[in-house]
């Protein structure tokens, strides 16, 4: 995909409630104590997280913002509908397209969603969140999986991860008679991963392998991939960390089977280092926008990156279904 390449917030926007709402709150609590009514926490109860029709409205929200941002190369016409990953490769992409085209973006084609199927977890506390399954007009037939979340009622619905998956890939959701769906929580032990060790497993992976994770294209493919990334005269470094706080936070649904579907960031970092006598290949324009300093004999860019897999229930191999990166940014030496 060709759309959703770059974006650089760093750890960014771990959302404030307002202040004075929090007060507001607490009085009208105190109020409904001393008058003997009964007070109910909406952190504590089991709610679905939005209603169908607000799912809806969200998805539209997102598309017209993020249209407009593409449109224009403008970061501040979407930074309220994009968070975490997808919010660090959007702004960045954005960032680079304004540098190479500051009048805006003349080859803007609308991204425009049908066929949507909406999951949306029944659960406790916040963040509350759900996940938008779409067949978009660019990415071919694959299904777009879009995860929506939201830290208060007062805040709009923000996309966190974007992943792009095959049709036969997309598990079947565990829900309830109301059609409710069920998160898994991030320490859960009922599957052969937790979710919130998914992402250090996966760093961890791609350094050393393991028997974590299934072949394929985003384990043992990109694995295979970077070894022959360092070439004669060519070195190529990679570090990866895993990213699991605030906005980065893994967020996993039930299948049907037991097991789990699971949204994970991890951000890496690739040093490309030329011999003596040679130099670094010239990187292309998107690249040099976000690069600071003089490209003379190293490169070292920095990517995030989110990803989507199946993590089953009890023991077996965790599958990384699809894969969205973007450079972040970059620094030449």
């Amino acid at each position: 995909m060709t759309h959703l390449t770059t974006r650089d917030r760093g750890p960014r926007r771990l959302r404030r409630r307002d202040r004075n709402a929090l007060l507001a709150v607490s009085l009208t609590a105190l109020s409904l104590t001393a008058s003997g009514c009964v007070v109910v926490h909406g952190e504590r109860e089991v709610l679905p997280a939005t209603t169908r029709a607000e799912a809806a409205k969200a998805l539209e929200q997102f598309t017209d913002a993020y249209n407009k941002a593409d449109k224009a190369y403008d970061s501040s016409l979407d930074a309220d509908r994009t968070t975490g990953a997808l919010g660090d490769i959007d702004a960045a992409r954005l960032k680079a397209g304004h540098v190479n085209s500051p009048g805006g973006n003349s080859g803007h084609s609308a991204l425009e969603f049908d066929d949507v199927t909406y999951t949306i977890p029944k659960k406790a506390g916040w963040p509350r969140w759900f996940v938008a399954d779409a067949h978009g007009n660019k990415g071919g037939d694959d299904r777009w999986l879009l995860v929506f979340t939201r830290d208060s009622l007062s805040e709009p619905f923000q996309v966190a991860y974007l992943t792009l998956v095959a049709p036969d890939d997309v598990p079947k959701f565990r829900t309830d008679k109301d059609g409710w769906a069920e998160a898994v929580p991030a320490n859960s032990a009922e599957l052969a991963v937790s979710p919130g060790a998914l992402s250090q497993d996966y760093v961890t992976y791609l350094k050393s392998g393991g028997q974590v994770f299934a072949a394929g294209a985003h384990t043992s493919g990109w694995r295979a991939d970077r070894r022959k990334s360092t070439k004669p005269g060519l070195a190529t470094q990679y570090i990866d960390e895993a990213l699991t706080g605030g906005d980065y936070a893994p967020l996993a649904l039930r299948t049907t089977d037991g097991g789990a579907l699971v949204f994970f960031t991890t951000r890496y970092y690739a040093k490309q280092t030329a011999a003596a006598g040679t130099s670094v290949p010239t990187p292309n324009q998107d690249v040099k926008a976000l690069t600071k300093g003089e490209i003379k004999q190293s490169l070292t860019m920095e990517f995030v990156s989110n990803q989507v897999a199946l993590d089953p229930a009890g023991t077996g191999k965790v599958s990384v279904l699809g894969r969205i990166q973007g450079l972040t940014s970059a620094e030449g030496s």
